[in-house]
């Protein structure tokens, strides 16, 4: 008997999930709850296994269920470097998602300097994931909507890694039942961040999607600013890591 295929939002029980930066894996384990099984499903962590259970109360409890269900578990994969991992150089992907990544806290969010070390995150990202997709595939990147966070140039960027924007939708929390952000650092790393008005960016390799989006005018797409190539940095952030307010 032919299994159902069962869809939550953009992503299929038959797709070959990457999720980078999974904060307390909440949102892996929200889409292998809804597919029933995680078989399909890499989420990784820039922590390693014992700090990231130490941050968050329910990665422990999260992570068991994800393993039972079948998922592939990594930790201590830098979103810039990923696709040199032994566990991840010969796989490739349907989908490749990065909820909300953050460099760090060096500065103001609206500073120069430090939307500087986000592009510079955004940058390795991009060229690490473009090597990732299969020929259909997409990444996304769940993101704040609107200045500072419209500055990070998301599409020039990704342009440089000869991929476009397809669309943006809107990202609602509540789509992804039990899903939790987090701040993912200091004192309060535990305590979920404020969202506002998110987007998830979808992104695919150019020559293999001839439509890309039509370009809007409001000031949640003000791409036009030239990105400065900048020298190689390590990525010294937590990723899904904020304390945005609006």
């Amino acid at each position: 008997m032919e299994e159902t295929v069962k869809w939550v939002k953009d992503y299929a029980s038959f797709h070959e999930i990457l999720l980078v930066g999974d904060g307390d894996f909440s949102f892996s384990l929200s889409l292998a709850n809804s597919f029933g099984s995680a078989t399909n499903i890499v989420a990784s962590s820039l922590d390693p296994h014992h700090v990231l259970v130490k941050k968050y109360k329910n990665a422990g409890r999260n992570l068991e269920r994800l393993a039972c269900m079948g998922a592939t578990l990594l930790h201590g994969i830098d979103a810039t470097k990923m696709k040199h991992y032994p566990d991840l150089s010969m796989r490739k992907f349907d989908r490749i998602i990065f909820n909300f990544p953050h460099a760090g806290f060096k500065w103001n969010e609206k500073e120069m300097r430090q939307i500087k070390l986000h592009r510079q995150l955004i940058r390795g990202f991009f060229n690490n994931a473009s090597h990732m997709l299969r020929p259909d595939g997409e990444i996304h990147i769940n993101h704040k909507k609107g200045i500072p966070y419209s500055n990070w140039n998301l599409k020039k960027i990704a342009e440089e890694n000869s991929l476009v924007l397809l669309e943006c939708v809107d990202f609602k929390s509540e789509d992804y039942p039990s899903y939790e952000n987090k701040i993912g650092d200091g004192s309060n790393c535990d305590k979920p961040f404020f969202l506002g008005e998110c987007g998830t960016f979808k992104f695919a390799i150019g020559h293999t999607h001839k439509k890309p989006m039509a370009m809007q005018s409001n000031q949640d797409f003000k791409w036009n600013e030239v990105v400065p190539h900048h020298r190689e940095i390590p990525f010294i952030g937590t990723t899904e890591t904020s304390w945005w307010k609006d």
